[in-house]
């Protein structure tokens, strides 16, 4: 995965580019050449390149990852304070507490709609399959994080117990 070091290792590298393609430009204008507005055109596409590679460059990446988390699909996401994943039947109770609060850290965004009270929820649910064609979603667990503070002391797990006994046994 790329680092905001290496951004910005090639923010430099274009920067140069682009100087070079404005000087040519500039040189095209003076000498009169018939491809002065296409270095233009080159010279503009190259700032705009050089000052998406500088923003990605300032922008820390931050991807925490949970030991023991799961795969999981995100079923539903309204954008703003609730979603839902589907996770294996064959999960276990760490597995999925770990499996939440990887998905709250993943869905988590300063863009989420609310305010500074409001808590994201995910919930997680399996999906049984009791004979063909039918499925049976069946809820495992939620997970609740504040939406405003990215580094969120107070995330609460609540694993469903009364359903584990639905999910076929290993």
């Amino acid at each position: 995965m790329l680092t905001t070091a290496d951004f910005l290792t090639y923010t430099k590298w274009t920067g140069l580019v682009t100087l070079g393609f404005a000087i040519l430009a500039g040189s095209g204008f003076i000498l009169q050449w018939g491809i002065r507005f296409r270095l233009v055109g080159i010279t503009g596409f190259m700032v705009v390149l050089t000052g998406g590679l500088f923003a990605l460059s300032v922008v820390p990446f931050t991807h925490a990852t949970v030991p023991g988390a799961r795969q999981f699909t995100i079923v539903y996401d309204n954008g703003a304070s609730q979603a839902v994943i589907s996770v294996p039947v064959d999960i276990t109770e760490t597995e999925l507490s770990a499996t939440l609060q990887q998905a709250a850290n993943d869905l988590f965004s300063y863009g989420r709609l609310g305010d500074d009270t409001s808590r994201l929820t995910v919930r997680a649910r399996a999906v049984l399959h009791p004979r063909p064609g039918v499925s049976q979603p069946v809820w495992l667990g939620q997970v609740e994080r504040s939406l405003a503070v990215r580094a969120d002391s107070q995330i609460k797990v609540k694993i469903e117990r009364a359903n584990w006994h639905l999910l076929p046994k290993a």
